[in-house]
């Protein structure tokens, strides 16, 4: 009987042993799933904040390496061979609606070249200045040549001393916003005045230049803002601004590689078939290939003939959407 008792007590003893056994392997593994959770949250938690932080800077920078950015570029860049071709039957003015008497947008056929025809070329340099501009300037007294600079608002003495060289050494001096962030730029019509206040004034602080020609970022075509672009050329036609977008891109403006050798065939291929050709290139840091393509590209225009020329008040302008399309208000 007391053999039977000594069994019975150590087997519950052996049992209370397997169900701790299995508590403590059940705390374990609660444990672990929680330790696990943790971690796999802080890493999506990370991942989140790289991303909002990612995206956040592709929407106020818009560099040329965000999708957003391409798109609004080619889309501007490839105007010629869509929208841009379908300028006339797109702008059609009525007779009973007032609108801006502003300078008229050149026609995409009567631009159109034909034999024997000059062709007028005027390179424009956008988002400088940048460590590039002295290079630029360089190439481009050496030559002779006068361009325009759409620049945008950058601080600092040296940028200042670029602003002041470019409208010393006969270029034109443009603005191109003051921020350049698509996000808070084409986010209403006040805050698209308020920049453009802020570059046209600090222009004229650091040159004494009145600047009286603007390039949208993206180009009057772009499909990124929010706000209808005609809201924001209502303004720049209240105050008297002519505003330049292209017809031929050295294209350098996306993110995929491009070579000099490949700009200056993109130019000297598409100024040909026109008699004003205005050339979209950029100005900023990281455009080498574009400083290096500059010399090249200006001895095969002066080669095929053409007139190079800074946009003034007599310039041809060409625009994806007709500024004296938009009525007044």
């Amino acid at each position: 009987m007391e053999e039977s008792s000594t069994k019975g007590l150590a087997q519950e003893r052996r049992r209370r042993r397997r169900v701790a056994r299995i508590k403590m392997a059940i705390i374990y593994i609660i444990g672990i799933w929680l330790v696990l959770s943790v971690i796999i949250c802080a890493v999506l938690l990370y991942k989140v904040h790289v991303l909002e932080k990612n995206l956040k800077y592709l929407l106020d920078n818009f560099t040329v390496s965000g999708q957003l950015k391409e798109e609004a570029n080619q889309t501007a860049a490839e105007a010629e061979e869509s929208a841009y071709f379908n300028l006339e039957e797109n702008t059609q003015i009525s007779e009973t609606e007032e609108y801006y008497d502003v300078a008229q947008a050149v026609n995409q056929k009567e631009n159109l070249a034909g034999e024997g025809d000059t062709h007028k070329v005027y390179l424009t340099f956008d988002d400088g200045p940048s460590s590039n501009t002295p290079q630029i300037l360089d190439i481009l007294k050496e030559h002779g040549i006068k361009a325009t600079f759409f620049v945008v608002g950058k601080g600092g003495e040296s940028s200042k001393e670029l602003y002041r060289r470019i409208v010393e050494e006969g270029h034109t001096l443009a603005m191109h916003s003051y921020s350049h962030k698509y996000s808070s730029l084409y986010s209403s019509v006040e805050s698209f005045e308020k920049d453009f206040s802020e570059i046209q004034n600090y222009l004229y602080e650091v040159t004494g230049e009145e600047c009286l020609f603007y390039r949208f970022p993206g180009g009057s075509s772009n499909k990124v803002s929010d706000v209808d672009m005609t809201e924001f050329i209502h303004c720049l036609n209240e105050r008297g601004i002519t505003y330049f977008d292209w017809n031929v891109s050295g294209g350098d403006a996306t993110a995929q590689a491009y070579t000099s050798e490949k700009l200056v065939e993109n130019v000297v291929t598409d100024v040909v078939k026109y008699k004003t050709s205005v050339v979209l290139l950029h100005d900023a840091e990281s455009k080498g290939a574009t400083v290096k393509a500059l010399e090249p590209l200006i001895e095969a225009l002066k080669g095929m003939g053409a007139e190079l020329l800074p946009i003034d008040e007599n310039t041809t302008v060409v625009q994806h959407i007709e500024a004296a399309s938009v009525k007044t208000q």
